[in-house]
């Protein structure tokens, strides 16, 4: 297997318009772009294709109407998914279609030993979208995408799935809440937006016990949310041994993000990723994938994005 670490980016998810003022803006991964070609982490880095997902991966997490509305919706001009909580343009379906599909290529990347990890740079982000809608800035579920592309394709049987952006992946946790296949493991606020994500939420039937949520509190830093990936993660990893990793990389838990609440440093989010990629190497050769979810300081963003990508590529 190769040691070199993959990115998916491509300029068109600029593309990708919520309005004016909106916090999930294009400079976001403008100043990424910026910041790796700076440093010359770039030139070190697997570039990823960003083809367009296939409709059949699509619908193993989301309603099968679901896509088709979507397409309607942002042909029609409208700059706001149903009902009224997803902001879009008329360049958001393909888009979308593309920032799920990246991270299939990256996926595809690893299990063939082109690259032992990698980071998708993609806009829209993913985890608040449900089965059966987008949510906050999330259109496609993403990561959820790619666990059961992992599984269908690829052949892998359990797929551990880590977050730790500030707003509660609640759509990922609701399309695996039943599933014992796929563990999900977070960190964030509460009480926060979108308001799921207490201790006692922890799966339904066969999914008892692999939902693992350790909610924050304004102003929790470092030694809170390393605790939660140091211990109980640890341990809940160990148990579950997964045969690949997905980290939402949500960067909002940062004491200078725009709308967080927490006081995350960069050396937490470099300590962090340090634990993600030793969970990887542990249980499933290093095989991880992380997918760019909040993170709206500019600035801050590009600086914890990159170190991110370093730990990787170390």
């Amino acid at each position: 297997m190769s040691d070199t670490t993959g990115l998916v980016f491509d300029p068109v998810f600029m593309e990708h318009d919520a309005g004016w003022g909106h916090p999930e803006r294009p400079q976001r991964l403008e100043a990424i772009a910026a910041r790796l070609d700076e440093s010359g982490l770039r030139d070190d880095l697997v570039s990823i294709d960003t083809p367009p997902v296939d409709l059949r991966w699509l619908a193993e997490v989301h309603h099968p109407e679901y896509p088709a509305l979507v397409e309607r919706v942002c042909a029609s001009g409208a700059s706001m998914l149903p009902p009224g909580d997803t902001n879009i343009c008329a360049d958001s379906y393909p888009l979308s279609l593309r920032a799920a599909g990246g991270m299939l290529a990256a996926c595809d990347a690893v299990m063939e030993g082109t690259i032992r990890n990698a980071f998708c740079a993609v806009r829209p982000p993913g985890h608040h979208a449900t089965g059966g809608g987008g949510m906050g800035f999330c259109v496609f579920n993403n990561i959820a995408v790619t666990a059961r592309y992992l599984q269908q394709h690829h052949g892998l049987g359990k797929i551990a799935i880590l977050d730790w952006d500030v707003h509660h992946g609640n759509g990922t946790q609701d399309i695996f809440y039943e599933d014992p296949t796929v563990l999900f493991a977070s960190t964030h606020l509460w009480p926060f937006y979108p308001g799921s994500g207490q201790r006692n939420e922890t799966g339904r039937g066969a999914g008892d016990g692999f939902t693992v949520n350790r909610p924050m509190s304004a102003g929790d830093g470092d030694d809170e949310i390393l605790g939660a990936f140091d211990e109980d993660f640890r341990e809940a990893l160990a148990d579950f041994a997964p045969d690949f990793v997905l980290l939402s990389a949500g960067y909002d838990a940062h004491r200078e993000d725009l709308l967080g609440q927490m006081a995350v440093t960069d050396e937490g989010f470099v300590r962090l990723a340090q634990i993600v990629k030793e969970f990887a190497e542990t249980h499933c050769d290093g095989r991880l994938v992380a997918t760019l979810e909040g993170g709206y300081t500019i600035d801050a963003l590009a600086r914890n994005v990159h170190d991110t990508i370093e730990v990787f590529r170390g």
